[in-house]
C-alpha cells in the first residue's frame, strides 16, 4: 500500500522524537499502533461479512433458479386420465376382512 523505506521510517523517527520528546514517543508508539490493529480488525471483519453476504446472495439465486426449473418441469409433465378397463390403482390401506361364510356342504 505505502512504500515506505529504512530512510523514511528513520525521518519520521527522528521527528517524532524532536516534536514529542524520548519520554512520550513510546507510549505514543504503543498506541497508535494499537490504533492501527484495531483498525484492521474492523476492516478484515467488514470484509468478510461482505464476502458472506456475496456467498448467501449467490446461493440464493442459484437455489431459486433450481426452484424454476424443477416447478417448470412439474409443470410440463402431464397425467393422462385411466383408460377404461384398466387396472385400479393400489391402496395402500389393509383390505377389510369380511367374516367367513360357513359352508354349505359340510
Amino acid at each position: 500500500m505505502f512504500d515506505v523505506g529504512f530512510s523514511e521510517l528513520l525521518l519520521i523517527g527522528i521527528v517524532g522524537l524532536l516534536v514529542f520528546g524520548p519520554e512520550r514517543l513510546p507510549r505514543l508508539v504503543r498506541e497508535v499502533s494499537g490504533w492501527i490493529h484495531k483498525i484492521r480488525t474492523v476492516v478484515h471483519s467488514a470484509k468478510s461479512e461482505i464476502d458472506r453476504e456475496f456467498q448467501l446472495i449467490e446461493l440464493r439465486e442459484a437455489m431459486e433458479a433450481k426452484r424454476l426449473k424443477f416447478q417448470e418441469e412439474v409443470e410440463s409433465m402431464t397425467i393422462a386420465p385411466p383408460a377404461q378397463g384398466a387396472v385400479p390403482p393400489l391402496s395402500l390401506e389393509p383390505p377389510s376382512k369380511e367374516p367367513e361364510k360357513p359352508n354349505a356342504e359340510t
